[in-house]
């Protein structure tokens, strides 16, 4: 008798869906390989992968890019594997939820760029404040948004999980491994 499938399993390839509060399709990236999946935890990796706007302009991604999505933080983060070193872009965003179709959150504006130096920036502060008047975000939604901002910048200060050199190395490493396997 066949064992139903609990989800992904490393090696396999998803679809990964952003939404905007309103519900509207913000951004879809096609085949991103999983590398590991745990209750709380996704982690994948995006080389040269089709990116598809809400607007139907498609792109591909340039470099390898880990990323890491969790169930319980209203944050996800790319790490961007780039010759001058990491690079990171951090979604604000809803946690994950995961179905037949794809992985799914919504993207709430804010995002937090990492560059190889350490340097950090939070961006489309303006985007967030006029979505947030335009849909409505509850007070419960901004003090969550703002909450995970601290924590995702205390993990950017202490190299905590994606942020720290020997995770991406694992990760690429093993994105390598399985990528030679298909």
């Amino acid at each position: 008798m066949a064992r139903e499938a609990k989800g992904p399993k490393e090696g396999d390839f998803i679809t990964i869906k952003s939404y905007k509060h309103d519900g509207s399709l913000h951004r879809t990236w096609r085949d991103t390989m999983v590398l590991k999946t745990s209750e709380n935890v996704l982690i994948g990796c995006n080389d040269h992968t089709l990116v598809t706007e809400d607007d139907g302009r498609r792109w591909v991604t340039r470099e390898p890019a880990i990323v890491y999505f969790h169930k319980h933080y209203w944050f996800n983060i790319v790490a961007m594997i780039r010759d001058n070193g990491v690079s990171y872009y951090c979604n604000l965003a809803s946690p994950y939820v995961l179905d037949k179709e794809a992985l799914k959150y919504i993207d709430y504006d804010l995002d937090v760029k990492v560059f190889p130096d350490g340097e950090r920036r939070l961006l489309d502060v303006d985007e967030y404040e006029e979505h947030g008047a335009q849909w409505q975000y509850s007070a419960d939604t901004d003090r969550i948004l703002k909450a995970n901002v601290k924590v995702l910048v205390d993990w950017i200060k202490h190299k905590k999980g994606p942020f720290s050199q020997e995770y991406i190395d694992i990760w690429y490493s093993r994105y390598q491994e399985l990528s030679r396997r298909q």
